[in-house]
């Protein structure tokens, strides 16, 4: 895979249902009620159950993979989430080749809700050589 410092991956918008919400921390196994009972994450402080951190990592890798195609390999996915990802929003995750070395690559994402900056990372991935099966 060729690829430059500098090349900007184009914007995925990702609507922030209830469903992805809820089946997002069901599959990470993450049973804190915050993430899918309404009424006790708003005694907790919040207005709405939110995104947990597991679903943001594993859609930051998911950008990344659906731009870069089957054979790049996830080898590092480094994040720090901001701003909740809440049920009726958009999130618009883009991001840019920071370095490349031989088969590696480093991207810097960004992922934009309508009240900030949901997430910040960066994720370090391989290509296979070229000719390789």
């Amino acid at each position: 895979m060729r690829t430059r410092v500098g090349e900007a991956l184009p914007p995925l918008e990702i609507e922030i249902t209830r469903t992805l919400v809820v089946a997002g921390a069901i599959a990470s196994r993450d049973y804190q009620d915050v993430h899918h009972d309404q009424e006790l994450a708003r005694r907790r402080g919040s207005p709405d159950v939110f995104m947990n951190i597991l679903t943001t990592n594993g859609l930051v890798g998911r950008y990344v993979t659906d731009h870069f195609g089957p054979t790049a390999v996830l080898r590092k996915v480094a994040i720090r989430l901001g701003a909740p990802n809440y049920p009726g929003d958009t999130m618009v995750l883009t991001g840019t080749v920071e370095a490349t070395d031989g088969h590696t690559a480093t991207v810097g994402v960004i992922g934009d809700n309508g009240i900030g900056r949901h997430v910040t990372g960066t994720v370090t991935l391989t290509f296979p050589s070229e000719g390789a099966a």
